[in-house]
């Protein structure tokens, strides 16, 4: 735990954080284009805490200071209204989404959206996912050459879709699989991620401009996902064991049911959330296994000790190495760079600092994750360093932080760790290209460019 310091009032600041003083169209295509570049100059030019007033955004405070985290992650949440600092993904996952709620109705939601994600619940899925793993990778033939994240992203999708949907093979099934590839793929360049960051463009043009193909991939997943909601509130036999069974079956304080609208919302955000980010977490893993040799051979040592093939789930999520070389992945490159933003609804002091009501503030996970006094060699991957102490929540925090930590967390590590073993455990693979890889835009998150090519040199 982070000690935090106090400040005399001879110390206090009352000025802003330093501003960054570069012209607002050129940090906007900067931070785009090459977001690694951008954050790493600006906190070289400007410090820990800095911030950037560009034409069009809400003034923004970015933070990789811990201490500072700590205070915003540990503060009063009626200080910040969260859900519209994160509109740029409205879009995407709708209002009604659990990330873009604030206040009472934020908690009530996230309270009833806790339960599928802990305890006995991820046992059941435990055997799921493994075996959707293996039914994947067994296609796989030697010689083969695969993009890791394509793969991963069919394992992950088709979890998501048999333990939060229950859906079995069936045509709605391949439908929504088809329809949400396609839609996340709108954006899957630098160039069409700016789509979701300016509003301007955001025009339907028809089918064939940007914008109109995903509205209309958009509106055709909506249709399917409401089919689904309205047949399932239609069946009269007991509801299963997936999380839209359970989602249908709660209720709130004043004992009302979700309404349909909402539980779009929240299968989009865990449709979006859940599948996207693991499958991009997945490759990063798969490359960097596989970049340093002897990180493969320490887990395959690690795997041989439990047999993965008829090992209990839960007991390969405790494997200390596995969960080191996942948790390594998720500080080098995490698959968000942000925290979700909170916007002051009153004045605040931070770290000396008096931010006035209206500002953003956005704890940046990249930046955090590259401190040198915390991680020493940051761009080095080295999961020892997991094994060899422990994280402050404010120093590592790949999951976001405070009331907006991704409730999913637990679920997704699970899942990284049960596929990576199935994969390892079964099949010798080899990078396509031994190269250095930075990631690249896809939407808010960022990906491994190229999908990170493999080539299948024999079974285990």
């Amino acid at each position: 735990m982070i000690t935090l310091k106090q400040n005399s009032p001879q110390q206090i600041n009352t000025k802003l954080p330093n501003r960054t003083r570069e012209p607002g169209l050129l940090q906007t295509i900067w931070a785009v284009v090459r977001p690694l570049d951008y954050l790493e100059t600006m906190q070289e030019r400007y410090g820990d805490i800095f911030l950037t007033e560009i034409p069009g955004f809400r003034p923004q405070v970015i933070i990789s200071n811990p201490e500072a985290i700590q205070e915003i992650f540990t503060a009063d949440s009626k200080l910040f209204d969260s859900g519209s600092g994160s509109e740029i993904i409205q879009p995407l996952l709708g209002s009604n989404s659990l990330i873009l709620l604030d206040g009472e109705r934020h908690m009530q939601q996230r309270k009833l959206l806790m339960p599928p994600f802990h305890g006995e619940r991820m046992r059941a899925y435990g055997q799921l996912i493994s075996d959707i793993a293996k039914q994947v990778i067994s296609q796989w033939k030697i010689g083969d050459v695969f993009k890791a994240r394509s793969s991963m992203q069919e394992i992950s999708l088709t979890v998501i879709l048999r333990a939060v949907f229950g859906l079995k093979e069936g045509e709605r099934y391949q439908q929504i699989r088809k329809t949400l590839t396609a839609m996340l793929d709108s954006f899957e360049s630098p160039l069409s991620a700016t789509l979701l960051f300016f509003k301007t463009l955001q025009h339907d043009l028809g089918p064939l401009s940007p914008w109109g193909n995903f509205v209309r991939q958009r509106e055709l997943l909506d249709k399917l996902l409401y089919q689904e909601i309205r047949d399932r509130r239609s069946k009269p036999e007991p509801l299963g064991e997936d999380i839209l069974s359970l989602l249908l079956s709660v209720r709130d304080e004043a004992g009302q049911p979700m309404t349909d609208v909402e539980l779009r919302d929240e299968l989009m955000t865990m449709l979006f959330a859940g599948h996207e980010t693991t499958a991009t977490a997945l490759a990063w893993a798969l490359y960097w296994v596989h970049y340093i040799p002897e990180v493969r051979e320490k887990l395959l040592q690690e795997f041989s000790s439990i047999n993965v093939g008829s090992a209990d789930p839960m007991e390969i999520a405790r494997l200390p190495y596995l969960n080191a070389v996942c948790s390594e992945t998720l500080r080098i490159y995490p698959v968000v760079f942000f925290a979700l933003p909170r916007i002051l609804q009153a004045p605040m002091q931070l770290m000396g600092y008096e931010l006035p009501k209206g500002m953003l503030i956005s704890a940046c996970i990249y930046l955090t994750h590259h401190r040198p006094d915390i991680y020493p060699e940051p761009k080095q991957f080295k999961p020892e360093r997991f094994l060899e102490r422990q994280f402050s929540p404010y120093e590592y925090l790949p999951f976001g932080g405070g009331n907006r930590r991704c409730l999913g967390l637990a679920f997704a590590m699970f899942e990284m760790k049960l596929v990576l073993a199935t994969v390892l455990s079964d099949y010798s693979l080899e990078l396509a290209e031994r190269r250095p890889l930075l990631p690249v835009r896809r939407g808010i998150t960022f990906a491994p460019p190229g999908g990170v090519p493999l080539v299948v040199k024999g079974r285990n």
